[in-house]
């Protein structure tokens, strides 16, 4: 992927090295194991895991708040990549949101190390990349490009872009109103969760969005190389839930799932790439995901 050179974008918070540390329960750390059970145990139960996180991180006290005090930012080739790719996520839409006669609000994007306080509550880096629409900004930890290529066998620049492109995609939806459908579900107390339910419906959106970005950044940057949207595809069905669950816990759940099949990932993503429509992308009224 041939991404140096591209725009960058200033919406970036580079908050690494400004402290923070593991959350606390109780008197002692969550460490990377208790986080994975409480991972596993969400999926089970149909619950968001980075919620489930965040309430953890906020008995006994949880992290520290955010302050107004930023650290320097680090200049560095992920800050340099991270920048890039958000710029671009930002053209296209610009140029789609102006297709459409609406005006786009790009999200922020705060690259952290370790743990991180958000509106949506405490996260740690095991959370992965997420979004949080009740501050609308985008949270990284860059060492989860090195796990995804090292453990769930995904990886490469775009693939890792797609991974960005996948997180903007929930600010998308967020923009057009579609993350209303999930939040209607549960305030009627319906679960969320299920291979057709409106979890999986909203994660699968996310990634067409992320298909329709590919496009159109190809159309406007030609970066694209032999091989990067087998990265892609690789990347997209490493993540998902029937994967994950065979590597977690030894069987696979579809009742329990919250982002879809890895057949389905890749099914939504090639959609947008090959559409470049974000019509094609409404997963809520498909008959068959």
């Amino acid at each position: 992927m041939k991404w140096e050179g591209g725009r960058k974008s200033d919406n970036v918070n580079d908050q690494r090295g400004a402290g923070g540390g593991g959350m606390r329960l109780g008197a002692g750390r969550l460490g990377i194991g208790g986080i994975a059970v409480v991972v596993v145990l969400s999926l089970l139960m149909g619950k968001d895991p980075i919620q489930m996180l965040g309430l953890l991180g906020q008995i006994d006290g949880g992290a520290p708040a955010p302050t107004e005090q930023q650290a320097a930012p680090i200049n560095d080739r992920d800050s340099d990549f991270v920048r890039v790719i958000l710029g671009s996520t930002e053209d296209v839409w610009n140029t789609q949101f102006n297709a459409a006669e609406r005006s786009y609000v790009p999200p922020k994007l705060v690259i952290f190390s370790g743990s991180v306080q958000t509106a949506c509550g405490g996260a740690t880096a095991a959370s992965g990349p997420f979004y949080c629409p009740g501050d609308q900004q985008v949270y990284l930890d860059t060492s989860f490009f090195d796990e995804m290529k090292s453990r769930l066998g995904g990886g490469g620049d775009f693939a890792n872009a797609y991974v960005i492109a996948h997180e903007v995609g929930h600010h998308i939806q967020t923009l057009l109103g579609y993350s209303k459908n999930l939040d209607a579900a549960r305030a009627q107390g319906e679960s969320v969760a299920g291979d057709d339910g409106p979890s999986v419906r909203l994660e699968l959106q996310a990634d067409c969005f992320a298909g329709v970005w590919a496009h159109d950044a190809q159309q406007q940057m030609k970066w694209l190389e032999v091989g990067d949207i087998e990265q892609a595809l690789s990347t997209a069905s490493a993540i998902g839930d029937d994967r994950l669950q065979k590597q977690s816990q030894g069987t696979v759940v579809p009742d329990s799932f919250t982002h879809g099949s890895s057949a389905q990932r890749v099914k939504w993503f090639k959609t947008g790439f090959e559409s470049g429509s974000v019509a094609k992308c409404d997963t809520f009224a498909a008959a068959n995901l």
